[in-house]
């Protein structure tokens, strides 16, 4: 009974991205180089929103939560790539290995939830800007922030404990350099194509279901838009949600190509790609998309700047 719990218990080994040539290490310096990008503009967004009293509205809270979840993502899974690569080992605990895996289940799910109800406050706010303050206030936002962690945390809880009641035989290696589910669930002994099938159902669900949404509420701002008469609004309106629709457009896609495919056609290094794509590229260009093509962060940046800079000068001592 002990040694059955013990090599249930047994550790996995990561594959991971990188071996030991140059062009790896050039490589690893990069993604390191990106990680750390992704990190810094995270976190600045969130403090921006955090210190500017004119960014404590709805829509700004929510791209906080992104912000959040994104910071969360990158930090999930780059660190222990990063450290089994610099120390030469590729293991990770089962513990380990289960605690990662329900913690990109439920930043992703998180992600896919957060980026429907944001496109939901853009459609309030063009399609119905006067009953904006009644339809999306602090309560509502946060309410809605609430139901992206939650409902993606238990939605992940439970795959996770089904995932990991499994029993793994073999090598345990996870030719990832992640716990991710559809490399781990290769690992499992005996025949689950049915659990793979409702998995697979359910996925398709859950990106089809927000992605119809989505298109949805753009439809209806489309339409909106077309309707308004002056071209500054038109503008506004364009740029208010340009930023949103290229997040969406990054991440539902590297997830659809992640997850939407037969196990019958995926490769190791697919879904590597598809992976990096969504755990570390997006997390770092969205904090760039929304600074650099939105007026009110990047004037919010400026007087938190100004802020600091005035006071600064008020501290140093007079001659």
């Amino acid at each position: 009974m002990w040694q059955r719990n013990q090599t249930f218990l047994a550790d996995f080994i990561l594959e991971g991205l990188f071996d030991d040539s140059l062009i790896h290490l050039f490589l690893f310096s990069l993604t390191t180089l990106v990680f750390l990008i992704a990190v810094s503009g995270n976190t600045l967004t969130i403090l921006l929103i955090c210190a500017d009293a004119q960014l404590h509205t709805p829509m700004y809270f929510l791209l906080s939560q992104l912000s959040l979840m994104d910071l969360m993502h990158v930090s999930t899974t780059i660190p222990k790539m990063a450290t089994n690569y610099l120390s030469g080992k590729k293991t990770i605990s089962f513990v380990g290995c289960a605690t990662q895996h329900f913690l990109y289940l439920s930043l992703g799910g998180g992600e896919c939830l957060l980026l429907v109800l944001m496109s939901y406050d853009r459609y309030v706010a063009i399609c119905h800007p006067l009953r904006y303050t009644v339809l999306m206030n602090r309560k509502v936002g946060l309410m809605m922030a609430v139901m992206s962690w939650l409902g993606a945390s238990i939605n992940s809880l439970i795959h996770t404990v089904i995932l990991m009641h499994f029993p793994f035989c073999g090598s345990r290696k996870i030719h990832h350099f992640y716990c991710e589910f559809p490399a781990v669930v290769k690992l499992v002994c005996g025949d689950i194509t049915v659990y793979e099938t409702i998995v697979y159902i359910s996925s398709v669900i859950l990106l089809l279901l927000p992605i119809f949404l989505v298109s949805t509420s753009y439809a209806f701002i489309l339409h909106s838009v077309i309707q308004m008469h002056s071209a500054g609004s038109k503008r506004n309106a364009f740029a208010t949600c340009s930023s949103h629709l290229i997040v969406v457009s990054f991440w539902f896609g590297a997830c659809i190509f992640s997850y939407m495919r037969p196990r019958s056609q995926r490769t190791p290094l697919q879904d590597k790609v598809g992976s990096v794509f969504y755990s570390i590229i997006t997390p770092t260009l969205n904090p760039l998309i929304y600074t650099l093509r939105n007026k009110d962060i990047a004037k919010a940046l400026r007087r938190v700047l100004g802020r600091d800079i005035l006071t600064q000068r008020q501290q140093l001592p007079l001659p």
